[in-house]
This record gives C-alpha cells, structure tokens and sequence, in this order.
C-alpha cells in the first residue's frame, strides 16, 4: 500500500474498520467543537450504522444522494460541507452496483477545508490504484476475503497523527488501538494475497471485466432486463441486473439449487426482507429492487462459465414470468 507500518492496525475485517474510523474521526472533530458528518446514503451498513450510533451521541448526520447512474458528486460534498464538519465518509466502489467514485477529488476538497476524510476501500482494494502518498486519505478500510483473503482479518489505514479510539480494550496490541491476540496466520494470508491482487491487477482485472461484459451482454438480450449503475468507472467484476417478472426471492433459490452463487443486495444483507437501499437511492421502485440480482465475477470463472451462467438464468427468469402470467 505504500504506506509506513506505523499506519496500518489489523482488525477482524471491513466492517470493524469502518466502525473504528468513524469513531474516530467523529470524536476527533468533537474534541475542536465540530460535530457534523458526511456519508451517502449507497455506504455499506457498516458505515450507515455507525452514523446511526453517532447520530445518537449528538452528531449531525448529512446523507449525499447518488446519482441515476450510482455516483456521489465532488459538488454535492463541497455543498454540504460546513465549518462543523468533523469528517467526510465514501467509499471508493460501491459493493452491490460497482460504481467507482472519484474519491481523490473528494478528498482533495476536504483537505482543503479542513476536514478528515475516510474512504471505505473494501470492494475495490484489489481492482483500482489508491494513492495514499498525495495524503488526501485520512483513513481507509480494507477486508482480506475480498481479494480472495482468509475471512475474518482486515486494514485499518490511519494516517501519522491520527490517533484512532479503541474499539476493544484490554492488552497492549496494535499499539494499543486493537486489544486481543492478533489473528497471525490470517493477517499472514491476508499480506500475501493482497500482494498476489496487486501483481495481477492489470491482467486479471481486464479479464474479469470482459467476462462482465460477455454476461451482461447475453442477460440483455431477454427484454425487460436493466443494468443498475454505470458500466463504467466500474468495478470489473460486479454486475447488477433488474429483471421484470422475476423476483429474486424466488429466482435466487432456483439458482441456488444449479450451483450459481449470486444475491439480491449486499452479501452482509443476505436474509433480510428489505430492498437494497443502494438500488432505492438510484430510483428503482421497491419492486424493481426486489427483481434485482447481484452477480460477482471472481477469478475461478471462464466464458464457458459465463455462457452456462446466462443460459440457466434466462431460463429460470423465462419459467418465473411465465408461471406469474399464469397467476394473473
């Protein structure tokens, strides 16, 4: 990452790092008086809910609106920022549509007014250049399984100075900003493969994002089919698609039993009755949502794969239309 040790604290994953930079970052700002933040409203809950903790201590809470295509304006962040505000949260991609937003930028304004600024890199750590030498990047968050890591070990970036609130108290780890045995094997894991992602970003990245294209391509030829968000900047292998007709809770157990792997929303949301927020923040109806599949390309898929992929989805979303026809 380019970055001094000093900087970096290992923690049990993304969402323990989002929770402790926010914590931070609010309780830095309170300390000189300011007592108001910035998110948007496409953030993982891990942000979204630690807002919502803040917001109960006293902060003031002020929630960016995307855009149709899934991205938060640096214009919108200059508007919105005040002489109280403490810290400005956004991710550099969005987990569930892909979108990669111009974080520089926004940092960049940030710094020019004063103001911390966290940035929750989880999804797109292994897929796009993040810059921490230019020092707009106060803070950024990373999760190991997201670039095919072990699950349960994460980043915390903190940039010298920052002196980041304990989350766990208790020993004298991590510089005494992470209390309990550090999980070695896994931070172990989480180095190496972080390296081998970096090594093989540009190769595998644009195999990836052919991959996308190829299934995008197939899926659109039925009709009533919609990608949500922009095809680029995006993330290469993150895909979500709207399919009239076909509610994904009855087309993700279908696909489930054919060995496709895909979601509904955020893979953390797996369960929940809830239409993904991120797809309600781009305007699509409360149905449409619920017809939305998330697919996420890693690197054990082939355009074979692909191809048999698009064939059994178009498939179910055909019997699925059909059979809701009928009930009509």
């Amino acid at each position: 990452l380019s970055v001094h040790p000093s900087e970096i604290t290992f923690t049990g994953g993304g969402s323990e790092s989002d929770n402790q930079a926010l914590i931070t970052g609010a309780h830095i700002g309170a300390q000189k008086g300011k007592r108001h933040l910035i998110s948007t409203v496409m953030e993982h809950h891990a942000v979204l809910h630690s807002l919502r903790r803040l917001k109960e201590e006293g902060f003031e809470i002020t929630l960016l609106p995307i855009s149709k295509d899934g991205f938060v304006s640096p214009e919108s962040v200059r508007k919105a920022l005040r002489p109280d505000t403490a810290l400005v949260s956004v991710m550099a991609a969005n987990n569930e549509i892909g979108t990669i937003q111009p974080i520089e930028a926004i940092g960049t304004l940030c710094h020019e007014n004063g103001v911390l600024f966290h940035t929750d890199a989880v999804q797109g750590a292994a897929h796009m250049d993040l810059d921490f030498t230019k020092g707009v990047i106060d803070m950024a968050s990373f999760s190991a399984h997201k670039f095919h890591g072990p699950k349960g070990a994460g980043i915390l970036y903190a940039r010298r100075g920052i002196e980041l609130e304990s989350l766990i108290e208790g020993g004298a780890q991590e510089r005494g900003k992470r209390a309990g045995t550090e999980n070695i094997p896994a931070i172990v894991g989480m180095a190496a493969a972080l390296e081998k992602a970096m090594q093989e970003k540009t190769v595998e990245s644009a195999r990836i994002r052919a991959l996308k294209e190829r299934l995008r391509e197939k899926l659109l030829v039925l009709k009533g089919v919609r990608q949500n968000g922009a095809l680029s900047p995006s993330l290469p292998g993150t895909l979500n698609m709207t399919f009239d007709g076909a509610p994904s809770e009855a087309l993700l157990p279908l696909l489930g039993m054919d060995g496709i792997c895909v979601s509904a929303g955020s893979a953390c949301a797996s369960g929940s009755p809830e239409p993904s927020h991120v797809l309600l923040a781009l305007g699509l109806s409360a149905k449409q949502a619920r017809s939305s599949i998330r697919f996420s390309l890693g690197a054990d898929l082939d355009e074979k794969d692909i191809d048999t992929i698009a064939a059994i989805v178009i498939g179910h979303v055909t019997a699925l239309r059909k059979l809701h026809h009928a009930d009509q």
